[in-house]
């Protein structure tokens, strides 16, 4: 069982996620800084100074200025500003997958592509058409 997990272990495509997992976790911490940090304190600066992760709809009825005070008080609230941060996190990813795989599907086309095929032979000549045809008759003879 030991080697079976082994080799199980050592095969490229686990390996290839391993990789490919701890790469989009610090992707993510990235992201999360771009989109909080240099996207939407702009886009809220354009709107008058708003803080789009402190929109929420208070579904308790309480009074309450924070979506951390909702929270924290047990109200339930529908925070729609981080689900807004969440959809442009979710955009700037696929994005930069999109490219990513672009770039990857880039470099390999000139190493995948199968060889250009052989060229056909070329026409035979009326002469050869010909005399395929007397040879033709002369063996159904």
């Amino acid at each position: 069982m030991l080697q079976e997990f082994k080799a199980f272990i050592l095969r490229g495509n686990v390996v290839d996620l391993a990789v490919g997992i701890i790469i989009g976790a610090a992707f993510t911490a990235i992201v999360t800084s771009l989109v909080e940090d240099v996207i939407m304190p702009p886009i809220g600066l354009v709107l008058g100074g708003i803080d789009f992760s402190n929109f929420f709809l208070n579904l308790s009825g309480e009074p309450v200025t924070t979506i951390e005070a909702a929270k924290k008080a047990g109200h339930p609230v529908l925070a729609y500003g981080l689900f807004a941060n969440a959809v442009i996190k979710f955009l700037i990813v696929s994005l930069a997958v999109f490219l990513l795989v672009k770039g990857v599907n880039k470099l390999h086309r000139g190493r995948n592509e199968a060889p250009p095929p052989p060229p056909s032979p070329p026409e035979p000549s009326a002469e050869e058409r010909l005399l395929t045809e007397i040879r033709d008759i002369l063996k159904s003879r």
